[in-house]
């Protein structure tokens, strides 16, 4: 018996180094995959921090977009003692917000605003924005905070006039404590970051499984090989664990991209709260496990079945679509997290990735159920590409 398994690890062991000389052979595929999945992250995230340091900039600024301030000369006053820098609009300014050429919103003064107020009546000023002009509606939350804080001024001196307490207008204290910490905030912003990691898994693991399965039967390799006196097993195990170390050969250049991509962050908040480092590569790495080698061994059984390369392409698309979308059922669930999560290739790894980017750090039964699932999905679907490939030789 343990001649039969020296004799099956050999034959694996051969079949496996193999399986990467041929992978690592043909530089042009390589690179047209490790290029996307080590750039593509980090240029997202970089991205994001310039829109980010554009809005802290726009911030720093203090400018607002006002049209008919002369009409409110009390408001002016307000604003100014606000620090904030009064732009007068331009005439067309809803053309300009609708093409994207104004990037804040503008704040209407009516004519008759002074003397409304002054006569105690309630004066309308109108915040025009457009949905589809991203900039400018970041700016709205903004300006409603500074016309919120302007009546509370005036009704505070409208009662102080009459001798009543202005706590009256705010009879309760209400004082907000955010529990999150500052990794947690971050990785509000930073949730694409798994995304990319596992994108880098599949691509990887995707092109290795298929070329050693439909694409050796097309270039008619596959039945020689099996051929040999050697079990179908330890030809399907040597295959496969050629095509889950290129996933996570990968998966590991696509972490450490996002090492030095954080050090060239343009927004200083992210950049203070955004920490990627040995420790999150490392963890990254290890939940990516289960993901290489289930979803390898999927793609490889789903390839031997393939009549043709671009069936097993159409087929392996399938499920880089299925387990890439996964995390989006985080979006459309209110509820929270559910049990089920960690069940699920490719969602269980951005939900205990998202753990790790907040600074937590999974549970031992958190870990297992993704592993659990991993081990059985590539027993499974091992045993059936070891079947396919028997039935391909003996027929």
């Amino acid at each position: 018996m343990s001649r039969i398994t020296h004799n099956i690890r050999s034959a694996a062991w051969v079949v496996f180094l193999k399986e990467l000389v041929d992978a690592t052979r043909d530089r042009r595929t390589l690179a047209r995959i490790l290029i996307p999945a080590v750039l593509m992250g980090p240029l997202m995230l970089l991205a994001l921090s310039g829109l980010l340091a554009s809005f802290e900039e726009r911030a720093d600024r203090r400018e607002i977009v006002v049209a008919g301030i002369e009409h409110a000369p009390t408001l002016r006053n307000y604003l100014e003692r606000q620090t904030y820098t009064i732009k007068e609009a331009p005439a067309d300014y809803e053309a300009k917000l609708r093409d994207n050429k104004l990037l804040d919103p503008v704040l209407v003064v009516p004519k008759d605003f002074e003397r409304e107020l002054l006569e105690g009546e309630q004066p309308t000023l109108e915040l025009v924005s457009d949905a589809a002009n991203q900039r400018a509606s970041a700016g709205v939350g903004t300006m409603q905070r500074l016309m919120t804080g302007f009546g509370r001024e005036r009704a505070s001196l409208q009662l102080a006039l009459r001798g009543v307490p202005s706590a009256l207008l705010q009879p309760v204290d209400v004082q907000e404590r955010d529990l999150a910490s500052p990794q947690a905030r971050a990785s509000r912003l930073t949730g694409i970051v798994p995304m990319f990691i596992m994108m880098a898994v599949l691509y990887g693991a995707m092109t290795a499984a298929l070329d050693s399965t439909a694409g050796e039967r097309e270039r008619g390799s596959l039945e020689p090989l099996m051929m040999n006196p050697v079990k179908p097993i330890a030809t399907v195990v040597g295959k496969w664990g050629a095509v889950a170390l290129l996933g996570m050969a990968v998966a590991l250049l696509a972490d450490l991209s996002f090492v030095p991509a954080q050090w060239l962050i343009q927004s200083d908040s992210l950049q203070a709260m955004f920490s990627f480092g040995a420790r999150e590569v490392v963890a990254f790495l290890l939940l990516q496990l289960p993901l290489a080698a289930g979803v390898g061994a999927l793609l490889m059984a789903l390839a031997i079945r393939s009549k043709t390369f671009k069936e097993a392409q159409a087929s392996s698309a399938l499920v880089m679509t299925v387990v890439g979308m996964a995390p989006m059922v985080t979006m459309f669930n209110p509820g929270g997290e559910a049990a089920w999560y960690l069940w699920l290739p490719g969602l269980a790894q951005n939900t205990l990735m998202m753990e790790v980017l907040k600074g937590e750090t999974p549970t031992l039964w958190r870990l297992a159920q993704p592993a659990l699932v991993g081990l059985a999905l590539t027993a499974v679907c091992l045993w059936d590409v070891a079947r396919s490939m028997r039935s391909a030789v003996a027929r």
